[in-house]
């Protein structure tokens, strides 16, 4: 039971993802949209304002709809096979629940009545698509999205003889569909506003809890990086009223990245809402591993340095621009897990001092972000220079702390090592796996085609059921985890492989996305 559990949380965590990757992108062009409809900048009058509220205009639709992107990217990275089918069904699904609800609302009497959108804050009910409907955020794209995944991996294959093959396949999935969406409409009318009651009590309870819930919460978001499960702590923040729910331009918006954003294009806001706490996870990445980065290297055998600086310092450079920790982080986390136990303390204490200290800026990712969010909002509304202060601090805390650590415990940190530090080149792969089926499967293909190599690694191409990707780890579903051969993985440029049941991930780092787009290649061929 207990695998089973961790198996579909590993699956819903990738799946998670899938529309996630893209929200980033909407927020950078929002974020510098700003700053052309800000007359501070570009002066009263200016037509840029126009422009820049004209770019905003086209892009907050998705911020305001993060419901339906969340059913259709879930419904498509958790389906098993055939996601084109499974993403149009979600999208009718999605609308079939809009309508059904609506129509349960209208006929029991239920309807709020409201003038303008703004009227039906805090009544339970939202409008969505135009739909009045119960309000459920961002809630109701991933709930209809597991339903739509689920129904899909069962029926998706299934084939009817005669006269009756029109009706398999994924048109079994959206019969078998209908009904349950209608009861959905009828049921979440009920169901939900308790729901939300629960919820609003976990949010206070986390609010009431003050600085000792921010440090949870940024320990928890950096501890759980190892099983891949991070993207559930942070994401229901980011993107539901978990993480915060303000009326700002008339619209209400929740979660905390959404506030953000929308304070961000919203000049007459002189200070930014406290929801911002959620958003400081990014702190670690430009300044504490940098620190942790110079403790390895002080620290490290006097022969090894020069090749472990090859090593760190792109490492560090993905982690400081744009925010992806995983190459670095890996080089410890196997060989020093107590170590990665402090650096999510730290983490963690770092995040309420800049909270404490009245910060209000979006630090999630890296330096590129930082500055793209922060510096066309203003220091008076972020106090942006306050965090620059504390993460330098932060810089020269976690370097005393690794420092000492290490030393004290002699841990076997990059560069310390019995064995020389290096990366794994083509040839010494081959020369490792020179008795393995992997070799035989390079050899019988061509040795320079590295998704041969990784699928192989995995067990073969009938091993592999899902293949998906995050920000930084290629994620697939195999059949057989005892097929999986881990140092074959790693000599194609893997950081570190995580097994959990029949979820494997890879890390590859800001290069994850050529990889699957590899690996997805040799797969259709």
């Amino acid at each position: 039971m207990k695998e089973k559990i961790v198996n579909g949380m590993q699956i819903f965590a990738r799946a998670i993802v899938v529309p996630v990757l893209f929200l980033p992108i909407i927020g950078i062009i929002i974020a510098l949209s700003s700053i052309l409809s800000n007359p501070t900048i570009v002066g009263d009058g200016s037509s840029l304002i126009n422009v820049g509220k004209y770019i905003a205009s086209g892009l907050w639709p998705i911020m305001n709809n993060l419901g339906i992107l969340f059913c259709v990217g879930i419904a498509m990275g958790m389906a098993k096979d055939k996601k084109a089918e499974a993403a149009l069904v979600a999208l009718l699904s999605f609308l079939i629940f809009l309508g059904a609800n609506n129509e349960w609302l209208t006929l029991t009497g239920k309807l709020v009545s409201y003038k303008t959108t703004s009227d039906l804050y805090g009544t339970g009910q939202t409008i969505i698509l135009g739909f009045q409907v119960i309000d459920m955020g961002v809630f109701l794209g991933i709930i209809l999205g597991v339903v739509v995944a689920l129904i899909h991996n069962k029926f998706s294959n299934k084939e009817f003889p005669g006269a009756f093959a029109f009706y398999g396949n994924t048109k079994l999935v959206l019969l078998v569909l209908v009904p349950s969406l209608l009861i959905l409409g009828v049921a979440f009318s009920y169901i939900w506003p308790v729901i939300a009651i629960g919820i609003s009590g976990l949010t206070g309870f986390i609010n009431v809890s003050g600085y000792v819930g921010v440090f949870l919460y940024g320990f928890l978001n950096r501890v759980l990086i190892p099983t891949g499960l991070h993207h559930l702590i942070w994401t229901p923040f980011s993107y539901s009223n978990i993480g915060g729910t303000l009326a700002v331009g008339g619209k209400t918006v929740f979660g905390a990245y959404n506030i953000f954003l929308a304070q961000l294009t919203d000049p007459s806001i002189k200070i930014f809402d406290p929801s911002s706490k959620y958003l400081q996870y990014g702190m670690v990445k430009m300044f504490g591993l940098v620190g942790a980065a110079l403790a390895f290297y002080k620290t490290a055998k006097p022969e090894n340095k020069v090749k472990l600086k090859a090593i760190l310092i792109p490492a560090v450079a993905t982690s400081v621009l744009v925010g992806i920790t995983e190459p670095l982080e890996f080089t410890f986390l196997f060989v020093a897990p107590a170590l990665w136990i402090a650096y999510s303390v730290f983490d963690g204490i770092f995040q309420v001092i800049v909270v404490a200290l009245g910060v209000r800026t979006y630090s999630a990712g890296g330096i590129i972000d930082f500055l793209t969010y922060n510096l066309p909002a203003g220091i008076s509304r972020t106090r942006w220079p306050i965090a620059v202060v504390v993460g330098l601090v932060e810089l020269v805390a976690f370097y005393f702390l690794f420092k000492f650590i290490i030393t004290k415990f002699n841990l076997k940190t990059p560069g310390r090592e019995d064995s020389e530090v290096k990366l794994y080149t083509k040839k010494d792969y081959q020369d490792k796996v020179s008795n393995s089926s992997v070799k035989e499967a390079v050899v019988k293909t061509n040795s320079s085609d590295l998704a041969c190599v990784i699928v192989e690694a995995l067990g073969g191409k009938e091993n592999i059921e899902t293949v998906d990707n995050c920000f930084s780890r290629l994620r697939v579903k195999i059949t057989d985890a005892d097929k999986v051969d881990e140092i074959a993985l790693k000599a194609t440029g893997a950081l570190g492989v995580i097994k959990n049941g029949n979820n494997i991930q890879a890390i590859y780092g800001p290069k994850v996305s050529g990889v699957r787009t590899a690996v997805d290649k040799y797969l259709s061929v």
